[in-house]
C-alpha cells in the first residue's frame, strides 16, 4: 500500500490542508456559541431555543452523515470534502443577511448538512492514506485542528460582534472560510488508496447493521455521544453565568475565554500518542476524569478558577475524542471504515444536539449547579461505556496488521 510517510512533503501538505478544512468546519459550526446568551436577550427567547443555533446545525450534520455513509464509497474523497467546505462557506455568508431568528436557524440546519461532507471523509482519508502505526499521531493532529477551528470561530464572532454586530461578524467569517476552502482544494494531496465503486443499498445496509452490532464499536459510538454532548453543553451555556452578575463579561472578553480550548491542540496529540503505546481504555478514562474535574471547577465562584475549569474541560474532551475517533478506525472492518467513521460522528454530533440542548432545560430549572451535576453523571457513564470497548491495541499489534 502506497501510504504517506511521516515527515514527507505530502504529510506536510495533508496536515496543512486538514488544518484549513478543520478551521472552516468547526469555526462555522460553533461560531454562534458565544452569542447564545445575546440571542436570548435580543430575540427574547429561552436558553434552549437560543441553543438551537448549535443543536439544529448538528442535527443537520447527523442527517448528512447518514447520506454521506451511503455515497462515500462512490465519491472521490478530495472532491467531496472540497465541495462541503465551499457550500458551508457560502451559507455562512448568506446567514449574515438574516434578521429573523427562524430563518437563521434554517440556514444553520443547512450548514450542518453541508458540513457533513468533511469530518467523516477526513477521518476515512487519514485512515486510508497513513500507516496504521501512525494513526494515533495523525488523528491527534487532525483533532488539534478542530480545536483551533472552534477557537477561531468563537473568538472572531465574539470580537467582531462587539465592534459591529453579529451579522457583520458572520459575513467576515464566511469570507475567511471561503478563502481557506479554496486553499484546501488546491493543496490537499489526491487519494492514493481510495478506489471508487458503486455500493448497492443492500451492501450499505449490511455494513451499517454490522457496525451497529459490533460491541466494541457501539461502545465507542456511545462514548463519543456522551463526550461531545457534555462538552457542547458546558460551552453553550457557560456564557449565562459569565455575562451576568457578578462578572458581566463583554462579548469580546467572553469570546477570548475560548482561547483555553487551544489546550485541546496539545492534549489531543499527546493522548493520541499515548494511545498508540498504552491500553486505550485506561488512557481515555484518564482523559474523561480530567474532563469531569474541569466541569466541577466551574462551580467555584472565583473567575480564574472557572476559566481553569473550562480549560480542563477542553483538555479532557479533545484527549478523549482523539482516542475514541482513532480507535474506531482500528476496530472497524477495512471495507466499512468510512461507514464506521460516519456512524461515530453521527452519534458524536447526536450528543451535541440531544445532550447539548437538554442542558438548557437543566439550566432553566436547576441553574448552573444542576447542569454541572447532570454533566458529571454523563461523564461517569462515559468512563463505564468506554471501558466496555475492552482491550488494548498496542503499537506492536498495529505493526502486524
Amino acid at each position: 500500500m502506497n501510504v504517506i510517510e511521516i515527515g514527507s512533503s505530502d504529510h506536510r501538505r495533508a496536515s496543512a490542508s486538514m488544518l484549513m478544512g478543520s478551521i472552516v468546519v468547526f469555526a462555522v459550526l460553533y461560531s454562534p456559541q458565544p452569542l447564545i446568551s445575546l440571542f436570548s436577550k435580543e430575540y427574547h427567547i429561552s436558553p434552549a431555543t437560543a441553543g438551537a443555533s448549535i443543536s439544529l446545525a448538528t442535527i443537520g450534520l447527523g442527517i448528512g452523515l447518514i447520506l454521506i455513509s451511503a455515497l462515500s464509497s462512490a465519491l472521490e474523497r478530495k472532491k467531496l470534502m472540497s465541495l462541503s467546505l465551499l457550500l458551508t462557506s457560502f451559507l455562512t455568508v448568506l446567514s449574515a443577511f438574516c434578521h429573523q431568528f427562524t430563518i437563521f436557524l434554517i440556514i444553520r440546519f443547512l450548514e450542518g448538512v453541508c458540513i457533513s461532507g468533511f469530518p467523516s471523509i477526513a477521518m476515512a482519508y487519514l485512515n486510508e492514506e497513513f500507516h496504521s502505526k501512525d494513526i494515533g499521531r495523525v488523528m491527534g493532529s487532525y483533532i488539534a485542528g478542530t480545536a483551533i477551528g472552534g477557537f477561531v470561530g468563537r473568538i472572531v464572532i465574539g470580537a467582531l460582534t462587539d465592534l459591529f454586530d453579529w451579522q457583520i461578524a458572520m459575513m467576515i467569517l464566511g469570507m475567511i472560510s471561503l478563502l481557506l476552502s479554496l486553499s484546501f482544494w488546491m493543496y490537499l494531496p489526491e487519494s492514493r488508496n481510495f478506489h471508487s465503486h458503486r455500493q448497492s443499498f443492500k451492501l450499505w445496509k449490511t455494513g451499517m447493521i454490522g457496525n451497529l452490532l459490533h460491541k466494541r464499536l457501539i461502545m465507542l459510538f456511545i462514548t463519543g455521544f456522551l463526550l461531545m454532548g457534555v462538552y457542547i453543553m458546558i460551552l453553550d451555556y457557560i456564557g449565562y453565568p459569565l455575562t451576568s452578575k457578578p462578572y458581566y463579561l463583554s462579548q469580546t472578553v467572553f469570546g477570548f475565554l475560548f482561547v483555553v480550548n487551544l489546550v485541546g491542540t496539545w492534549s489531543s496529540v499527546w493522548f493520541g500518542k499515548l494511545a498508540d503505546h498504552h491500553p486505550r481504555s485506561q488512557i481515555i478514562a484518564i482523559a474523561i476524569a480530567i474532563f469531569a474535574t474541569g466541569t466541577l471547577f466551574t462551580l467555584i465562584p472565583n473567575l480564574a478558577v472557572k476559566i481553569l475549569g473550562v480549560a480542563l474541560v477542553a483538555f479532557g474532551f479533545f484527549a478523549g475524542h482523539s482516542i475514541a475517533s482513532g480507535w474506531v478506525g482500528l476496530v472497524a472492518d477495512s471495507e466499512h471504515k468510512a461507514q464506521a467513521s460516519s456512524l461515530y460522528l453521527l452519534f458524536y454530533y447526536g450528543g451535541s444536539s440531544v445532550v447539548g440542548w437538554s442542558g438548557g432545560l437543566f439550566l432553566h430549572h436547576l441553574g448552573w449547579t444542576g447542569l454541572v451535576y447532570y454533566a458529571c453523571v454523563l461523564l461517569a457513564a462515559a468512563i463505564v461505556v468506554s471501558s466496555l470497548a475492552g482491550g488494548a491495541i498496542h503499537l506492536r499489534r498495529l505493526q502486524l496488521k
